[in-house]
């Protein structure tokens, strides 16, 4: 990791308001702020964002429930195709060259702003 002792706490910071405002974006958030706040390469930035996004999406979670949120039976079918897709993702993820990830991030990136932009 890099110097600053204030970059992590702050780039979580912006990672959970992301994720707990809008349900998506803390990893889009991270991938960039990471490359700048550390020395990771391109496929552990990948995974390192997965790894911070977990808890902060737990916590966003129970503050939802704690506030009177009903949604856990509809998010159980998500959640075990959720699981098959990040085992898959989490095996594949070294082989596949850093261009292609960057590039298929974008395309969600780009598909998810044109979605929200025409509601």
């Amino acid at each position: 990791m890099k110097k600053n002792r204030l970059a992590p706490w702050l780039c979580g910071a912006a990672a959970g308001l992301a994720n707990g405002l809008f349900g998506a974006g803390g990893g889009m958030l991270l991938l960039p702020l990471l490359s700048k706040t550390t020395d990771l390469k391109q496929h552990e930035l990948f995974a390192c964002s997965v790894c911070i996004i977990l808890p902060i999406s737990l916590v966003s979670a129970g503050v939802y429930l704690l506030r009177g949120g009903s949604f856990i039976l509809e998010a159980v079918p998500y959640l075990i195709g959720g699981a098959l897709g990040g085992a898959i993702a989490g095996l594949t993820l070294k082989k596949l060259p850093t261009a292609w990830l960057h590039r298929a991030l974008g395309i969600f990136i780009l598909w998810g702003g044109i979605r929200l932009l025409t509601v």
